[in-house]
């Protein structure tokens, strides 16, 4: 409870330095994360291309093992149609007239025509056969490659992970402690402004000469005297950042530096006048 109160009893001037305290901290962290890069999302992907690759390979080899069953199955019927070749062949030695001669030579003629159409059906079926056989050994040898970048990937990760995760945790603590010494309206909209901001991650920015460190759009001279004055917390009308002097930043002032009091576009809706004295 007492340190909610300090929190909320502060100053704009001490809310402004908490503020700027977070914000370097997120920094660092945010360095710490390009150091590993996109080296997380990759990793991922190549997981998933992994796993995509080895579903076509599943694929591939139930087709081949389907198409194996058919060059199977006709080899089957051919060997029973040959077997019926040689039973009619056999039943000439007792025909009778020439009906039933004519009756035996179509049905042979019928056997031999449909050992035709298996045969040209096998010589299809172990085309297509092959080409699943080269589909698969070039999904095969992709799925090789993917697993080697995969390995290095995760091993280049790994090393970053290990050299980096003492520093992270560190800074960790460091974010925490800061956190706490901002009221929650604050950290809310400090947040949404992070969030909007992925790219740099500032929410709270200096004025360098006379813009605003994050959009450098000019900050009228007027504005520039207040956030100077540090009696109420500003914002870029621009970029909706919260501003602050370089004084406080950093311990050093430029002449011209001042900022302005602006309007919250696009951003979370939260007045200004909410967080001063």
């Amino acid at each position: 409870m007492a340190k909610s109160k300090i929190v909320n009893n502060a100053t704009v001037e001490e809310r402004l330095t908490a503020l700027f305290e977070l914000q370097k901290v997120d920094s660092q962290i945010d360095d710490v994360h390009k150091l590993k890069g996109e080296l997380p999302e990759e990793v991922q992907a190549l997981t998933d291309e992994i796993a995509q690759i080895d579903e076509r390979i599943e694929r591939i080899k139930a087709d081949i093992k389907e198409q194996e069953l058919k060059v199977a199955k006709s080899n089957a019927e051919i060997g029973e149609a040959q077997t019926l070749i040689q039973r009619y062949e056999g039943q000439q030695n007792n025909i009778k007239n020439n009906r039933e001669y004519e009756s035996i030579m179509n049905q042979i003629e019928l056997q031999k025509l449909e050992i035709q159409l298996l045969e040209k059906r096998i010589r299809d079926t172990r085309t297509q056969i092959a080409t699943k056989d080269q589909t698969l050994e070039v999904s095969v040898k992709k799925r090789e490659a993917k697993v080697k970048e995969l390995d290095a990937k995760r091993e280049e990760l790994k090393k970053i992970i290990v050299k980096t995760e003492k520093d992270e945790k560190s800074l960790q603590k460091q974010r925490e402690k800061a956190r706490k010494a901002i009221d929650e309206r604050m950290l809310l909209y400090y947040d949404r402004l992070r969030e909007f901001y992925k790219q740099d991650g500032l929410a709270v920015v200096s004025l360098a000469r006379t813009a605003c460190e994050g959009c450098f759009n000019q900050i009228p001279p007027q504005v520039q005297v207040e956030v100077r004055h540090r009696k109420r917390i500003i914002n870029c009308e621009h970029c909706g950042r919260i501003l602050l002097d370089r004084g406080l930043a950093y311990g050093e002032a430029t002449a011209g530096e001042e900022e302005e009091f602006g309007t919250f576009r696009d951003f979370p809706e939260v007045t200004t006048s909410d967080w001063d004295e």
